[in-house]
């Protein structure tokens, strides 16, 4: 498994690799930049193929965490943890107080928060063993469940895009891949402007939620990217604009929480040959760690909040308006953006 040779890698300062035998903790830390600050992306729990899956998914998110707190103008550099889920039954709360203990040793260069697979009670299991947490709803500056802001961020850029494509969202028929936390309050503000639901997931009781809440229409995972929608919203797993996916796409926009949407960067120029306009997800969905960026600080305000959403419908404007000048794509601009803004 080789580090600074592999495709991801992208001049990370560090890696870091964790093994616990007594609670079978399986974990990798990567920390991309802290040029800006001291590196904030939340820890995932997945079951992952392998090892080799595990740090391409860390370092692939890592760097994306670096991106978008630049992009989100915030005193953060890029981090990303992920957690090999243990195979059968195990004691969840010694994993991550283990997990917790090894984050410590990351010596204040990596601030943890909630990410797939993760809950409220797994971060304060974590919180225990560490300082080095966000998105906590206790404490001074706590600033709760993230969630909600990556949903409020996802649906202005939905919105705004509508509006440069002059697509009214009401009557709109959006497909939304991915009904957790984000997703299902996607859909839950989508329908509050009269949009029509498309939805899938592998969780069926989420779908089904969705679809008795909202009226919304059911399908099958691998049959969402066809569907004849206007607006297609990745709200799960990312590389899902892939080879095989695009040519599916009847959508004339994308944007939504996933991370890493883009299986490889010229699936981004694919696109845009394709008339469809795609908005980079690190800026779409940095609702999220906007919302944690004050308690990392020691301070929270809704109206900082605020400020900084509306400063990401701004920034996606830009890359648009952008895109349309000088015909070149969204992604390959918003790349440019955030490393100038970064300094690497």
């Amino acid at each position: 498994m080789a580090i600074f040779e592999h495709k991801s890698f992208d001049a990370h300062e560090s890696v870091h690799s964790f093994y616990d035998l007594g609670t079978g903790l399986k974990a990798f830390i990567a920390v991309h930049s802290t040029h800006l600050g001291p590196s904030a992306g939340g820890t995932r729990l997945w079951s992952y193929a392998n090892s080799d899956a595990a740090l391409r998914d860390v370092l692939r998110l890592s760097r994306g965490m670096s991106y978008k707190n630049a992009m989100a103008g915030l005193k953060l550099g890029g981090g990303k943890a992920v957690v090999m889920k243990p195979d059968g039954d195990f004691d969840r709360t010694a994993l991550f107080r283990k997990f917790g203990a090894y984050i410590n040793t990351v010596g204040g260069a990596y601030y943890t928060a909630e990410d797939v697979g993760m809950t409220p009670d797994d971060m304060r299991t974590i919180r225990t063993q560490t300082k080095y947490v966000a998105g906590l709803d206790e404490g001074d500056a706590a600033s709760g469940d993230p969630s909600p802001v990556t949903a409020d961020g996802v649906f202005r850029c939905i919105k705004l895009a509508a509006d440069k494509r002059g697509i009214a969202l009401k009557g709109a028929r959006v497909a939304v891949q991915g009904l957790g936390h984000v997703g299902y309050t996607v859909c839950k503000l989508l329908n509050a402007v009269g949009a029509k639901l498309v939805v899938t997931d592998i969780n069926t009781d989420a779908v089904k939620k969705v679809c008795s809440d909202f009226g919304a229409k059911m399908v099958t995972p691998d049959e969402i990217y066809a569907q004849d929608v206007d607006i297609f919203s990745p709200c799960a797993l990312g590389a899902i604009l892939n080879p095989d996916t695009v040519d599916q796409l009847k959508a004339k926009i994308i944007a939504g929480a996933a991370n890493n949407q883009l299986s490889v960067p010229a699936m981004g120029q694919e696109l845009q040959d394709r008339g469809i306009l795609y908005c980079p997800d690190y800026v779409v969905n940095a609702g999220g760690i906007i919302n944690i960026a004050g308690e990392i600080e020691g301070s929270y305000s809704k109206d900082w909040v605020e400020e900084k959403l509306q400063g990401v419908e701004k920034t996606l404007s830009d890359i648009i308006e952008q895109a349309a000048k000088t015909g070149r794509t969204t992604d390959t601009i918003a790349d440019e953006m955030a490393r100038a803004r970064i300094g690497r």
